[in-house]
């Protein structure tokens, strides 16, 4: 069937070759490498059975690695396939134009066969296989497993390199719309403070309660321009590691109702919004972080859920309690619940990242900042869509401090 020199076995009975190299498979200890030549010769040994014989090898510890010349298409066509029913086998392409007759089984790094494909044309394995080659010589088989590690690394590289690309495609993507929205953002309030400081400076009639009213505006506006400064430095802030938190006993209560109230006078009266903070059995909650940190992010969260809230009207309503965590230690969860159009779902998982945003307004730094804040002081922060009713809920959770009273 063979013939024997040198440590290396001739095998020209196909069916054998292909026996051998399941053996082989099966006897690994440690390690597996295989270089298919051809995405349809991978395909074949799929149909005969060796992704079931990777599975009982992978069970027993044995580490698989698999290289299949393939575009980018069909690579990962064949991965997901193949994640479906063996997610541990470990699949890389190599350039299609390295597509040969050559396959490589290298086991242990101690013992090597090689199939040659004869007909790769063929569906049945052993129609489509030609001679095989095996050899237990160690160098033989760490010459083979060198040439593996260095397609393996190359295409390792390769990926990286182009997440690293795709990833900078959509950076600059992102800052693109952030300065087109940053550009929005500027104007809309700097339009009526020069508008409005003009008419009064040149209406010396006007008389007291019209000249406050206008005032109003102007602070108003100038308020909204000071936040965007102030997000924009907050992010370079975060991003430099300068971000400084104090870290105080806080009422959150407190500072729950304080907010709203200043949120409720800023709503307009022909919006159909009712703002309401519901305590929970009239706790004293406290928490030791920033408290103007702390407002940021709660008026973050309301200001978030009344934009969004205001096309149809309806409820924001930010509730406030005290859970336990897994542990001894206390939980103060801060939930707001809006009726609004809910979150887009292209969006949802990037909701906290920087210049997330689908609105026309609004700069999509908010929620980066207020996750950073409530992760710095050890606590958590997410949303959801509601399910049964319109609209979102986000919620984040603080630890408490050991002085929650009761009033």
């Amino acid at each position: 069937m063979y013939h024997e020199s040198a440590n290396i076995e001739i095998i020209r009975n196909t069916r054998a070759s292909i026996k051998r190299s399941f053996d082989l498979v099966e006897s690994a200890s440690d390690e597996v490498l295989r270089i298919f030549s051809s995405i349809n010769a991978f395909r074949r040994q799929a149909r005969i059975g060796v992704l079931h014989l990777f599975k009982e090898s992978i069970e027993h510890g044995v580490k698989i690695r698999v290289l299949i010349p393939a575009d980018y298409q069909q690579i990962t066509q064949i991965i997901n396939e193949v994640n479906l029913v063996l997610p541990e086998l470990s699949i890389r392409s190599v350039d299609v134009s390295l597509q040969n007759t050559i396959g490589i089984l290298v086991v242990d790094r101690t013992q090597s066969l090689i199939i040659e494909t004869k007909d790769d044309t063929k569906d049945n394995s052993y129609d489509a296989a030609g001679l095989g080659a095996y050899s237990d010589s160690k160098p033989i088989a760490l010459s083979y497993a060198s040439i593996f590690d260095s397609l393996w690394k190359q295409r390792e590289l390769y990926e990286k390199l182009n997440e690293t690309y795709e990833q900078l495609k959509i950076n600059n993507k992102m800052q693109k719309e952030f300065l087109d929205i940053a550009a929005h953002e500027l104007r809309t309030p700097i339009e009526p403070i020069l508008g409005l400081t003009g008419v009064l400076r040149s209406d010396k009639t006007m008389d007291r309660a019209a000249v406050e009213e206008l005032l109003d505006v102007i602070a108003r506006n100038a308020k909204r321009l000071q936040r965007l400064a102030d997000d924009v430095l907050d992010v370079t802030k975060i991003e430099s590691q300068s971000l400084e938190l104090k870290k105080e006993l806080i009422n959150v209560n407190d500072v729950i109702s304080n907010t709203v109230q200043e949120i409720n006078n800023q709503i307009d009266h022909d919006v159909k919004i009712e703002l309401v903070f519901i305590p929970s059995d009239h706790d004293i909650i406290s928490v030791e972080a920033d408290k103007a940190r702390l407002t940021q992010v709660i008026f973050n969260l309301l200001t978030n859920a009344v934009k969004f809230t205001k096309k149809g009207g309806g409820t924001v309503s930010i509730t406030l309690e005290e859970k336990k965590d897994n542990g001894p230690q206390k939980l103060a969860v801060v939930t707001v619940k809006d009726s609004g159009t809910g979150i887009n779902q292209e969006i949802l998982p990037r909701l906290f990242e920087k210049f997330t945003s689908k609105s026309s307004q609004g700069t999509g730094l908010g929620l980066f900042i207020s996750k950073s804040i409530i992760e710095a002081y050890g606590g958590k922060i997410w949303v959801k869509n509601n399910t049964e009713d319109k609209g979102a809920t986000f919620a984040f959770s603080l630890p408490s401090a050991k002085t929650t009273v009761k009033i």
